[in-house]
């Protein structure tokens, strides 16, 4: 690891960052992480560990991109429950989970999802 004033030293290189290609990608783990700003606790979201085609280590996916109405969404795979303790209905993991005729998330565990770039360039899930 480089020392902080070397680092204040480095100049902006030549090399653009390595990007995948939106491509179906196998799912290897799910799991739901606590997010916090701020010190402060603002949700679980779901998190896929994926095997993308193009590359030999694993990559995350916590977004989808989904169809609400005419219009195409993106959101994040935040985990909220509903006064039942189920997931709640509409929310984007739900969709995503209902898209692909899962009964619960893990059913979605080594199955494979395409993909697609949303708006900054990331890849999220395809649910549409």
């Amino acid at each position: 690891m480089l020392e902080t004033q070397e680092i204040l030293n480095l100049e902006t290189g030549t090399i653009e960052s390595e990007k995948l290609a939106p491509k179906n990608v196998k799912i290897v783990e799910i799991r739901v992480e606590a997010v916090s700003k701020d010190e402060k606790k603002i949700g679980d979201k779901a998190v896929f560990v994926v095997k993308h085609p193009d590359k030999e280590d694993t990559i995350e996916i916590s977004s989808v991109e989904y169809r609400k109405g005419k219009e195409i969404r993106t959101s994040g795979l935040w985990v909220g429950l509903d006064k039942e303790g189920k997931l709640q209905k509409g929310s984007a993991l739900a969709l995503l989970k209902d898209f692909y005729k899962a009964k619960v998330l893990s059913d979605l565990k080594d199955k494979e999802l395409p993909t697609t770039e949303d708006d900054r360039g990331y890849l999220c899930f395809k649910a549409y």
